[in-house]
């Protein structure tokens, strides 16, 4: 028989058997699982169909964009911000589960690097609000953007001049330097000027939405597409190597402006007034070759008046671009793109966004181009670069969607621009009846001077532009980097304008002004590198192709090359 003092010893051993047995239970309650782990084979089903999921949410954004794009309205801005919210929440929770994968340890590299491009979440890292807030901006910058009209300085009452056509069309052949002065001023007086408070706090948003990706800020997120740790300085090296040229092409066009509007407009030495150059943000010069010719005697190469002689329309300039590609065993455009694309700017009276643009509707089967297409040389070529990218689409559609796209950037770029080599050149433009034979080509040395003529013409467009395309992101990857604040942001751009490009501003600017922001890739957060990039490497591309078409035997030049009707050289790109 127990005794009180043995039964309370027994009580209290139980209590603290009790007692441990809790605190144990408690330390298992606050043991996390061990996370699964993941095999390759369920990563496979895992992103097939996350694959499956994103072309809906992709097509979906593309037709709202598509939809505000061509139609600036409050309704259409509604639905493209939903669907991009949308789509944004979706990438955001698929790469929830996606970084449960152990992808950097997968064996199959396709999978592989599959995961690695899908686990950039880009501005989808963003909060909600912050993700709506950043879009609308962007919407905002661009509607003023295509908004934008100005007066005319022939009569101040008539104030309807879109860029596109109009303003476009006076800076190519306007010869009256005041005039050319008075759109260069109001042109930035009514779009970049009007967004540089909206400007900075898009640029808070890239930056935010770059660290949440682990990147330092925006400029080294851009630069991550690249792939290439040293890619701004091979930037940096290239320009090294092209800069003597285009120095000779700054001095010889600054001669012959000297001669056309007197040392009072422009000085000997020194920066271009940014006016003079046909174009309004002055990155091709191309608009001005007709008073500055090496050999102003000899044939010219714009087939503009040709164009409208014979009868060319929008449609037609497309029809004829579609049928090169064909020509090099490449793929027609479906049915679809006729029936939906804008190739010229409707006659309705609606606000949209004229910039030419192709786009994707990331279904494998909807493709299309927007383009306030004017009848033109210039457009011609611009129809066949967007036709490229179109064909770049129906190249890669079988591709999963994180592979739809271009090598980088500047790849897409130069698929277009490289077959409009082919396009520009004489022999071409003869071949579809749009340059006649001339008589006196007959003579080598009318040949000869004919030759430089067309070489001169091509530099004005291809050689002027690679300084503007490199300082535009310069500013912006100063900029985001923080090294450029706003109280600067004007300073800055002319300073790198005349430090690369040669030019000046025909007025005194001030930070009350935000010239870079007339230009639309600036507001439209779209980066610009690209174009330099596409511009070094379109020229390799168009070597190759014309080894495979057979025309650089016998040491040809490659200026003389046109790939129209060559299959080898199409297979290379299909």
């Amino acid at each position: 028989m127990m005794t009180g003092a043995f039964r309370y010893l027994v009580f209290a051993l139980a209590i603290v058997l009790v007692r441990c047995a809790s605190l144990e239970t408690e330390k298992l309650d606050q043991i996390e699982p061990i996370p699964k782990v993941y095999s390759e084979e369920e990563a496979v089903t895992f992103y097939n169909n996350f694959n499956e999921q994103i072309k809906v949410y992709c097509n979906r954004n593309s037709l709202a964009r598509w939809n505000y794009d061509s139609n600036i309205t409050d309704f259409n801005l509604q639905r493209k911000l939903e669907e991009g919210a949308a789509f944004a929440k979706f990438k955001k929770d698929s790469w929830q589960e996606l970084i449960k994968y152990p992808w950097k340890y997968f064996n199959d590299p396709e999978l592989k690097r599959k995961f690695k491009l899908s686990s950039v979440l880009g501005t989808a890292a963003l909060s909600e609000d912050d993700f709506k807030r950043l879009d609308t901006i962007i919407s905002d910058m661009k509607s003023t953007y295509s908004k934008a009209k100005i007066c005319s300085f022939q009569d101040s009452t008539k104030c309807d001049l879109n860029l596109e056509p109009e303003i476009t069309e006076l800076l190519k052949v306007s010869r009256n330097h005041e005039e050319l002065r008075h759109i260069w001023i109001e042109w930035r007086r009514n779009s970049g000027e009007k967004v540089k408070e909206t400007y900075k706090e898009y640029v808070t948003l890239k930056n935010k939405a770059a660290k949440l990706n682990d990147y330092a800020d925006n400029a080294a997120l851009w630069l991550g597409n690249y792939e290439t740790e040293d890619f701004r300085d091979q930037i940096s090296a290239l320009w090294v190597q092209l800069k003597p040229l285009y120095q000779q092409l700054h001095a010889y066009v600054r001669r012959h402006l000297r001669l056309k509007y007197g040392e009072e407009v422009v000085k000997a030495k020194g920066p271009i007034p940014a006016h003079l150059l046909g174009n309004m943000w002055a990155q091709t010069w191309g608009n001005i070759v007709d008073f500055m010719l090496p050999y102003p005697e000899r044939q010219s190469t714009d087939v503009t008046p040709n164009m409208i002689k014979q009868g060319y329309t929008p449609l037609k300039m497309f029809k004829l671009s579609e049928e090169f590609f064909v020509s090099l065993n490449l793929s027609a455009m479906p049915e679809s793109f006729w029936e939906k694309s804008i190739l010229e700017k409707p006659t309705d009276g609606r606000d949209m966004v004229c910039h030419a643009s192709a786009w994707d509707f990331c279904d494998s089967m909807d493709v299309r181009i927007k383009q306030c297409t004017v009848v033109n040389q210039k457009d011609l070529n611009t129809a066949h670069h967007e036709m490229g990218h179109v064909q770049y689409f129906l190249q890669y559609k079988h591709q999963p969607n994180i592979f739809q796209r271009g090598a980088n950037s500047g790849f897409h770029e130069a698929v277009g621009d490289v077959l409009a080599l082919s396009v520009s050149t004489p022999k071409h433009l003869r071949a579809i009846g749009l340059l006649e034979e001339s008589a006196s080509e007959a003579d080598k040395d009318a040949e000869r001077e004919a030759t430089i003529n067309y070489l001169f013409s091509i530099a004005l467009n291809k050689i002027a532009f690679l300084p503007f395309a490199y300082q535009m992101d310069l500013w912006r990857w100063d900029v985001f980097e923080g090294k450029t604040t706003p109280e600067n942001y004007n300073c800055h751009w002319w300073r790198l304008a005349e430090q690369f490009q040669g030019i000046e501003p025909p007025v005194d600017r001030s930070e009350e002004d935000f010239d870079v922001a007339s230009k639309y890739h600036i507001i439209a957060d779209v980066p610009y590198i690209r174009y330099f990039v596409s511009f070094v490497i379109q020229f390799q591309f168009h070597k190759g192709l014309c080894q495979a078409a057979g025309q650089l035997e016998n040491n040809a030049p490659l200026h003389e090359c046109d790939i129209y009707k060559s299959t080898k050289a199409g297979n290379l790109l299909g």
